[in-house]
């Protein structure tokens, strides 16, 4: 109990401590330093370690070192002689700017004393930038009528250093008309004017060239200088002037760009052009011309580009109003920039100790914090605080510096990592506020031993397993981190069976896993007992055992053996009988199997893989028995072959076969006397069978050469025919006119049967066209119109018919301006007829007297000598019928002569070299494939 007391006395001793501590630091005061700008890096600054009373050899091992807020670090120190020197280059003019003093603030920590001090360093001045005008040639324009006197605003020279090394005098180059005078201004500025001092007169000279020089103080001197060039204009004698010689505007810093801030006006009393004012910006410096924009008309000055206070809260620049007449008119303008709350806290973690020990006290320094808010006033003051759910708080250090410390002590193994919201907000209107997060990591210390999730554990193993096989994987958790939470495992020596537990079972230190070392067997060891033990590595070490219980489970590792009917040992199978009389269901044989393994591994089925004569045996599912399924037949083969398949339940199952050869026969003498008579019925069998292909390849060859033969004789037969028929034909040409009948039947016959031929000298193809008669019966067939044969040999040329037109099978219907009474038709038998068709002859005789009609009418028609009466082209109708009746009223008779019962046709040679195209009687012609009936 006396321990506990003891740690509030010790908290209040360090908080005293700390306490006269921060008092005499305040009392102490700052440490000041100087340094000259642009000197080496590594330059002396200050012996910082004895200022503050440290041994220079000592400085980091009490952990010092330089803290600063938001800017590049410009100075370090150096470890071996306790001293600040410089970290690089240091730029004044880019630090201060034209300030007559430039100091530089730093704070050294101590951090074992948890302490910092103030360090003020002052950047001295050297001459280091020459006098710059922001132009190289200046143009001036005056009047004519300027008097003696008259000043004129040159550009100034801008240098950034200070003192003595700034910007001391002007000079300017020798002239008769004009001098240089310097006006000081309420600053310290010098401004140099150009003094008229004679008349000038344009036609005279009407531009003057000069140069001013503008020189520093500085050692060496510095010097720059403008080329001005002075043009004389003519008379303009009122300059613009400025209602008010001071301008001042206050705007936010947070006005958008475009936003007007005011209006100058510049009056001239000159009149027309002269009186006409442009505006621009004067004496205004790189960094301010692109924020503001000044309307050179209007005199409207607005914001070009936003504004910043933080940046610069205040601009001066001049304005100068310019007319035609280069009369110039100035102004000063004032610009102020007013502070608004745009800018939140900046929290910087200064130093972070991290990881903590989860037993480290209360009060512990965890953290040293820096907050900077860059607004002014009110805005720029900052509060921070923490959560309170957190055992962290934060003290309040010197200047805008806090301390986060533990208010008790942590558990690394409920949290071992804290992130740590700093939340700082500072008192403008509306509050900003920033939060940042320091992730604080809690380190462990080994107080908690491993542990399992379950106090024993089960594993199953399968016999046959390979050496080297994982069986089980066993987990112990320990809260603790790194090497305290490093498990390794064991397990605990032991015998089995005589032999040491080590021999079976290993285990993996580093991963827990149990491999086993032999290959176990169901039917030597059941079960293993075991006991696991987890150890961390930490100092001390932790531990804890876990019982295992490892069973080895049957696996289906043995097929079945056959032990009826026994396999032979010269490689032949066993042979059973069976009479031919047996019945259905007759017991032949049994197969008898067993299995080495056991339960469900062991249970055995039956069934019958092969058969020679599938149906003829079956085999009991559960006994093996292998008997008739129908009664056997003659048609039997004598020897059956049958494989029978035992097969286990295991998974995989596992089967072996057997092959039975099955006699069907009374008796062993019976069996070998049928496989002889077998034999030789095989033998005979093979040979009929062969006889009998070959007679039937003999009978097929013969019968496609008689095929051949036969088509080669009916080629040869219609070959012969048609020589025949051409023989015969060609006669008809020869025969003389005298043999044929009178031409008035051929008149009769052809007013009845009307066709038309077109033959063509020198051509084998023709055309042949049926007009359609007067009445219904039509004697034309296609095939002799398909047929080319030779007619008639006329002089020089020989006339062939040619083929049909198959289109030609349909006839058009007849011209019925003109009729054949029944007296007129032709024919032995026309009197006869009483209906209004004609026939053709019904006799041999008949048909010579109709053919030698046709004939002679068609010789006396090519002759041209036809005394039958009428005149030309008559043919003795007009006797007949009347001179009225003309062969323009029937067929011409000489253009197409059809011969009923042959297939030649007639035509009229003289209308052929006559070169007339053949007429129709009634101009339907019509082509025909079809051949007449006789």
């Amino acid at each position: 109990m006396a321990a506990p007391q003891s740690r509030p006395r010790r908290g209040e001793l360090i908080l005293l401590c700390a306490l006269l501590g921060t008092l005499w630091e305040i009392g102490r005061g700052q440490i000041r330093y100087s340094v000259p700008e642009e000197t080496d890096k590594g330059s002396f600054v200050g012996n910082i370690s004895k200022d503050l009373g440290l041994d220079p050899r000592e400085l980091a091992k009490h952990g010092v070192r330089i803290v600063s807020r938001g800017r590049t670090q410009l100075f370090s120190l150096n470890p071996r002689s306790g001293s600040l020197v410089t970290a690089g280059r240091i730029d004044r003019e880019e630090l201060c700017a034209q300030s007559p003093r430039c100091l530089i603030n730093i704070n050294i920590l101590v951090e074992d004393k948890g302490k910092l001090f103030g360090i003020e360093i002052e950047i001295v001045d050297i001459n280091d930038n020459n006098p710059k005008f922001q132009v190289e040639d200046l143009e001036v324009k005056i009047n004519e009528i300027a008097v003696p006197g008259a000043r004129y605003p040159l550009p100034e020279a801008v240098d950034p250093d200070v003192g003595v090394n700034s910007l001391q005098s002007y000079q300017l180059s020798p002239n008769h008309h004009f001098s240089l005078d310097v006006q000081t201004g309420d600053n310290g500025a010098i401004n140099p004017e150009l003094v008229l001092e004679r008349a000038l007169d344009r036609e005279e000279e009407a531009a003057h060239h000069l140069v001013l020089t503008a020189s520093d103080g500085g050692e060496p001197r510095r010097s720059s200088t403008v080329r001005i060039h002075v043009t004389v204009l003519d008379t303009n004698d009122n300059a613009p002037v400025f209602p008010h010689p001071i301008y001042r505007v206050k705007v936010l810093e947070n006005m958008p760009p475009g936003t007007r801030l005011l209006t100058v006006t510049a009056s001239d009393p000159d009149e027309g052009i002269n009186g006409k004012v442009a505006y621009k910006f004067r004496k205004i410096n790189e960094k301010q011309t692109p924020l503001f924009q000044l309307n050179e008309n209007t005199g409207e000055i607005s914001i070009a580009k936003s504004l910043d206070y933080e940046e610069c809260s205040f601009y001066e620049m001049e304005i100068q109003a310019e007319d035609v007449g280069a009369l110039l008119g100035r102004t000063k303008l004032l610009i102020s920039v007013e502070d608004v709350n745009d800018n939140r806290p900046e929290v910087i973690i200064t130093s972070l100790f991290s990881p903590v020990l989860e037993n480290s006290l209360p009060g512990t320094v965890i953290a040293f914090l820096s907050v900077h808010d860059q607004d002014s006033g009110k805005n720029g003051q900052v509060v921070c605080h923490t959560r309170d759910n957190l055992p962290f708080k934060l003290e309040k250090s010197i200047d805008n510096y806090y301390r986060l410390v533990t208010r008790k002590y942590l558990d690394r193994e409920n949290v071992s990592i804290y992130n740590i919201t700093v939340m700082a907000s500072d008192l403008g209107t509306p509050p900003l506020s920033t939060e940042t997060q320091i992730a604080l990591h809690v380190a462990d210390i080994n107080d908690n031993p491993p542990t399992f999730p379950h106090a024993s554990y089960s594993a199953y193993i399968l016999e046959n397993n390979l050496r080297g096989a994982s069986i089980f994987s066993l987990t112990a958790h320990d809260p603790d981190s790194q090497e305290n939470a490093q498990v390794t495992y064991s397990v605990t020596e032991d015998t089995l069976q005589g032999a040491p537990l080590s021999s079976y079972i290993s285990i993996n230190s580093d991963t827990g896993v149990l491999y086993a070392l032999q290959s176990f067997d169901y039917e030597q060891i059941r079960d293993l007992q075991l006991l696991v033990t987890a150890s961390d590595s930490g100092d001390p070490p932790l531990s804890s055992n876990v019982s295992l219980s490892l069973f080895v489970l049957d696996q289906n590792d043995n097929a079945p053996e056959i032990l009826y009917p026994a396999l032979p040992t010269d490689g032949s199978t066993s042979v059973e009988l069976a009479p031919r009389s047996a019945e259905p269901g007759y017991l032949v044989t049994k197969v008898v199997a067993v299995d080495r393994d056991s339960g469900q591994n062991a249970w055995l089925s039956y069934r019958l893989l092969k058969a020679s004569e599938p149906g003829l045996f079956s085999v009991g599912l559960h006994t093996g028995e292998v008997r008739t399924a129908r009664a056997l037949l003659d048609r039997d083969a004598l020897k059956q072959s049958l494989v029978v398949a035992v097969q286990d339940h295991g998974q995989p199952p596992l089967s072996a076969t057997v092959t039975l050869t099955v006699a069907v026969a009374n008796s062993i003498p019976q069996v070998l006397a049928d496989l002889g008579s077998l034999e030789s019925l095989a033998n005979s069998e093979a040979s009929d069978l062969s006889l009998y292909l070959v007679v039937a390849v003999a009978a097929v060859s013969c019968i496609f050469l008689v095929f051949v033969i036969v088509l080669l004789a009916l080629r040869l037969w219609r070959w012969h025919k048609s020589r025949l028929l051409q023989a015969s034909e060609g006669g008809l040409a020869g025969m003389p006119t005298s043999h044929f009948v009178g031409v008035d039947g051929v008149q009769a016959f052809l007013q009845t049967y009307s066709h038309e031929v077109s033959l063509i000298a020198d051509s084998q193809k023709s055309h042949l066209i049926f007009p359609q008669p007067n009445y219904g019966d039509t004697l034309i067939s296609q095939e002799s119109c398909e047929k080319s044969e030779p007619l008639l040999i006329a002089e020089d040329s020989a006339i062939i018919l040619g083929k049909c037109d198959p289109t030609s099978n349909q006839q058009a219907p007849p011209n019925t301006d003109w009729r054949f009474s029944q007296a007129q038709r032709p024919g032995t038998s026309g009197s006869q007829n009483g209906d209004d068709t004609g026939t053709w002859p019904n006799n041999q005789f008949d048909t010579e007297m109709l053919q030698a009609m046709i004939l002679a009418s068609a010789s006396e028609a090519a002759d041209g000598s036809s005394t039958l009466g009428g005149g030309a082209g008559t043919m003795g109708l007009s006797a007949r019928y009347g001179p009225q009746f003309t062969l323009q009223h029937v067929p011409d008779y000489r253009q197409n002569v059809y011969i009923p019962g042959s297939n030649a046709t007639l035509t009229n040679a003289a209308g052929k070299r006559d070169g007339k195209a053949p007429a129709g009687g009634n101009g339907n012609k019509k082509k025909s494939g079809k051949k007449e009936k006789k």
